[in-house]
C-alpha cells in the first residue's frame, strides 16, 4: 500500500459544486493527501485550490487524472449529468472512486459504470451516508433478534418540500431507496404510478429536470416493491406536503417499528408495540443509539463529515483488503433501477418485474 493515497478531486462550481463535503472529507484522512482539484469555473476552482490546500488545480478534470496520477478521485457534483463521464475516465486510468449521490442518471449509464469498474478492478462507493452509520448495525441487530417479530413492511417518504415527486425522488428518496435494498434485499418487481397536478403524467408533463437529472416528470407519485426478503416495500412523495417531517425510513414489524432517519449518527427510535399505535396500546417510543436501545450515545457528533469520514476510510480499507466498499457500485445501480423502475410502471400501467428490462429513461418512451 502507498505511503500516503493520492487524492484528486472534482467538483463543478454552478453544476453541483463539491457535494455534501466530498471534497473537504480527505483533509481528515491523514493517509491522504490531496494532488489536484479540478473545476471548469474559475473562481470555483481558485477558491477550492485555497478550500483544499491542493498542490496544483485544473479547469479540465481529465488533464489533472492524466498529470496527477491519483490513486483516488473523488467525484462531487451533486449534478448527475457528468458522473458517467467522470466515473469512466477515473476508471479507464485504473483510480478507485468516491462519488456523490445518486449514481448516475440512467440504468444504461450505471450499466457502464459497473462494466468500467469490473473491467479495471476499480472500488467505487457511494456517498449514501446513512449506510455507513454504526447504528445500521444495531438495527440488524434488533431485528435478527426479533425485537420487532417479523419484518412485514417497509415504508419510506421522501423530503416532500418544493421539490415533491419525482425531484424529491432521484435527490432524497435516493438514501430511502438504499436503506430498503439494504434491509429488505433485492428489488423483484415494482408497481408505481405518477401524477402531476392530479392527472396521470404523459408525455406532455416531460421536461428536463433541475440538477442534470435529465427528463422529469410528476409532482405527485407512490410505489410498491415486492423485495428478496419476503417484505413488501412502499415509497412515497408529494409536493409540499412535509417538508422533511416523514423524510426516512419505517420497519414495520409483527411486534413493534423501528423507525430510521438519516445521516452519520440519525435519529432512530423503537416501538415494541404490535398494533403500531403507541396512543392506543400504551407504549412508547424509546431512542435507539449506537450503543442499543434506550442506552445513552457513546459516539462524538463527529461533525458535518463523519458520515464522509466513514466512508472513505470504508474504501481504503475494501482497496486493502480486495473486497466490495460497503456502499459498492452494484448498490449504487439497484437505488438508480429503483428509482427507474417508478417511471417503468407508470409507463407500463402494470406491475414490471426487476431487473428490469429498459435500460433507458422510461419518461423518454411515453
Amino acid at each position: 500500500m502507498p505511503a500516503k493515497y493520492r487524492v484528486a478531486v472534482i467538483g463543478h462550481t454552478g453544476r453541483g459544486n463539491y457535494g455534501h463535503g466530498i471534497d473537504t472529507v480527505w483533509l481528515q484522512l491523514p493517509e491522504c493527501e490531496i494532488v489536484g482539484v479540478a473545476d471548469a469555473d474559475e473562481p470555483g476552482l481558485a477558491a477550492a485550490v485555497t478550500r483544499l490546500s491542493a498542490p496544483q488545480g485544473y479547469a479540465d478534470y481529465r488533464r489533472m487524472l492524466d498529470e496527477a496520477k491519483p490513486d483516488i478521485v473523488a467525484i462531487g457534483p451533486r449534478w448527475l449529468d457528468q458522473h458517467r463521464d467522470m466515473v469512466l475516465a477515473a476508471a479507464e486510468r485504473g483510480m478507485h472512486v468516491y462519488m456523490e449521490k445518486p449514481m448516475c442518471r440512467t440504468l444504461e449509464e450505471a450499466d457502464e459504470i459497473v462494466a468500467a469498474c469490473e473491467k479495471h478492478d476499480i472500488k467505487l462507493a457511494v456517498a449514501h451516508q446513512t449506510r455507513y452509520s454504526p447504528k445500521l448495525h444495531v438495527i440488524s441487530d434488533m431485528i435478527y433478534d426479533g425485537r420487532i417479530g417479523k419484518v412485514l413492511e417497509l415504508r419510506g417518504r421522501g423530503k416532500e418540500d418544493g421539490r415533491g415527486g419525482g425531484e424529491d425522488l432521484w435527490v432524497l428518496g435516493s438514501h430511502v431507496m438504499n436503506l430498503m435494498h439494504h434491509f429488505g434485499g433485492e428489488p423483484n418487481w415494482c408497481m408505481a404510478n405518477v401524477t402531476q397536478g392530479g392527472q396521470p403524467v404523459s408525455k406532455g408533463h416531460v421536461a428536463d429536470g433541475p440538477e442534470g437529472i435529465g427528463p422529469l416528470a410528476g409532482d405527485s407519485l407512490s410505489a410498491m416493491y415486492g423485495m428478496n426478503d419476503g417484505v413488501t416495500a412502499y415509497f412515497a412523495s408529494t409536493r409540499n406536503m412535509g417538508a422533511g417531517k416523514r423524510f426516512g425510513l419505517q420497519i414495520l414489524g409483527s411486534e413493534g417499528i423501528i423507525e430510521v432517519l438519516t445521516g452519520y449518527l440519525p435519529a432512530v427510535n423503537y416501538l415494541a408495540d404490535p398494533s403500531w399505535s403507541p396512543g392506543r396500546s400504551g407504549a412508547k417510543w424509546v431512542p435507539v443509539s449506537s450503543g442499543g436501545p434506550g442506552q445513552p450515545e457513546p459516539l462524538p457528533d463527529g461533525g458535518l463529515n463523519a458520515g464522509n469520514v466513514l466512508a472513505c476510510q470504508d474504501l481504503l480499507a475494501a482497496i486493502e483488503e480486495d473486497r466490495l466498499p460497503e456502499c459498492n457500485v452494484y448498490e449504487g445501480r439497484v437505488t438508480v433501477e429503483m428509482i427507474a423502475a417508478i417511471f417503468e410502471s407508470h409507463r407500463q400501467g402494470k406491475a414490471v418485474e426487476m431487473p428490469l428490462k429498459n435500460r433507458k429513461n422510461p419518461l423518454t418512451m411515453l
